[in-house]
């Protein structure tokens, strides 16, 4: 996910996406612990991403 793309989306959007990505990170680290991973470089970019949307949520939320 690029910034751009954040930056675009409403306020709505994002929380929608972030309790998305807060379960795939979730469902990660599981199949992590499980042994099951197969896509290690996932769990950095979901991590990453839900950084991206918490920020550009606080600079939404400064600005209203």
């Amino acid at each position: 996910m690029k910034i751009e793309d954040v930056r675009r989306m409403s306020a709505d959007q994002l929380s929608d996406e972030l309790i998305s990505l807060k379960k795939e990170q979730f469902n990660l680290r599981f199949q992590a612990a499980t042994g099951q991973l197969e896509k290690t470089h996932r769990a950095q970019e979901v991590r990453r991403d839900i950084a991206r949307i918490k920020t550009v949520l606080r600079v939404k939320s400064a600005n209203a």
